[in-house]
């Protein structure tokens, strides 16, 4: 071969018969592409190629009813003495719907006692010389809902306790009611500490 001379049967660089080929390519896949996509749209039973169009119904807006407002009746001559059947459904308990409390009785005192009560309960749920105990309990209450701390206090002679407390709550009535939840999910030993 001449110097000089190229090969003419090329035409161009290697670099542009790839990019003309890619393309080309392209272009076919496109043109391939969008024939089936027309074809399925128009010879398939589904509800997007069919464009119904439905005329929506009118509906008249509906009358204005008048305002009637009930008979007024006495309240304390139908309700003096109400009768509550829901002591029938506790087989357990004594039927007394109507028993007042005396207000010497020990549960009368014991009543004014909790209303009067403003003290600051902690509840104690548990005590563990693991702390990582402590830990899962803690977080188990955090999936009941309750909102605990962890505690670490040196005992006189056995050694480190880490507390799982809940609270303060401001009166033992909220600090009991805690206690039931408590027990009601498994944790029984639960007391309630009053804040020194």
């Amino acid at each position: 071969m001449a110097k000089g001379s190229s090969n003419s049967s090329g035409g161009g660089s290697p670099n542009a018969k790839v990019f003309a080929a890619l393309i080309v390519g392209m272009v076919l896949g496109l043109a391939i592409a969008g024939f089936i996509a027309w074809y399925v749209v128009e010879h398939s039973d589904n509800a997007f190629s069919k464009k119904e169009v439905r005329e929506t119904p009118k509906v008249e807006a509906p009358a204005v009813a008048p305002v009637v407002k009930p008979p007024v009746v006495a309240t304390s001559a139908v309700n003096a003495n109400p009768n509550y059947e829901f002591y029938k459904a506790l087989p357990d308990k004594v039927d007394a719907p109507h028993q007042e409390l005396d207000a010497k009785s020990p549960a009368a005192k014991a009543a004014v006692k909790a209303a009067s009560d403003t003290a600051n309960y902690f509840v104690q749920a548990a005590s563990f010389q693991n702390v990582a105990d402590a830990e899962k309990l803690k977080a188990k209450l955090a999936l009941l809902g309750m909102e605990a701390s962890v505690q670490s206090a040196d005992v006189a002679g056995k050694g480190v306790y880490h507390r799982v407390r809940l609270g303060p709550y401001v009166g033992l009535s909220d600090a009991n009611a805690a206690i039931v939840t408590l027990q009601q999910n498994g944790i029984s030993n639960a007391t309630a500490v009053r804040v020194q």
